[in-house]
């Protein structure tokens, strides 16, 4: 565990910790995998949150077998999230709050994503969020996925702040690994996927969700 301090700027996870977007995702995946006549295990689907798409692909061959329609299968899968999410994915219990906080402070804050810039921009726009994030960070921005540091170093790259000036939140445990590679103080607050030893010893805390980060911020004033 890491000391805690006030940071000099925030950078978010997405997908799980902004938005609930992951239970939509293994219903999708797994309906994809029905149409598909196989089965996706939930531990299987676990493994892939946080994850980047050339690992997560190289996962999902591993399990259904290299033979498998891979790209049809990603396609279905993005097909039936669409229909999972159409009403926008719910957003998570205390981001308002804690933008508002950031607000107050002055403090500067990123995405670092798995996911595509379109995804976020629907996600954003879907909460009225366009605008309140000074930076974001996608598929397709950095070199190399979570759980290398590549996303976090690129969006502190983007918010001209040295990276051990920032608070990295995440939900997954390939996040919590690429952040703590960054050099970031890192807070977990797990959303399917619970904290094990090995993230609590890379995390300053693990919060049961922004409520709990909107606290510890606000104790370090």
């Amino acid at each position: 565990m890491t000391a805690f301090r006030m940071p000099g700027a925030v950078v978010f996870d997405m997908d799980g910790l902004l938005f609930d977007t992951e239970v939509l995702h293994r219903a999708a995946a797994q309906d994809a995998a029905a149409e598909h006549g196989c089965v996706l295990p939930d531990a299987v689907f676990l493994s892939l949150i946080g994850g980047s798409a050339v690992d997560n692909r190289a996962r999902l061959l591993a399990h259904f077998g290299t033979g498998f329609g891979i790209d049809d299968f990603e396609a279905c899968w993005s097909r039936h999230y669409a229909a999972h999410a159409a009403g926008g994915p719910a957003l998570k219990r205390g981001v308002a709050e804690l933008l508002t906080l950031l607000d107050a402070l002055g403090l500067r804050r990123a995405i670092a994503t798995s996911s595509s810039h379109e995804a976020v921009r629907r996600n954003l726009a879907a909460h009225g969020l366009a605008g309140r994030f000074d930076a974001v960070v996608a598929r397709g921005d950095y070199a190399r996925g979570k759980p290398a540091p590549d996303p976090f170093l690129r969006a502190a790259e983007q918010l001209g702040v040295a990276p051990g000036t920032c608070l990295a939140l995440e939900d997954s445990p390939h996040g919590v690994r690429a952040a703590a590679a960054a050099g970031m103080t890192v807070v977990m607050v797990p959303d399917l996927v619970p904290a094990c030893d090995a993230d609590r010893r890379l995390c300053a805390t693990v919060a049961e969700d922004l409520h709990a980060v909107v606290q510890l911020i606000a104790g370090c004033g």
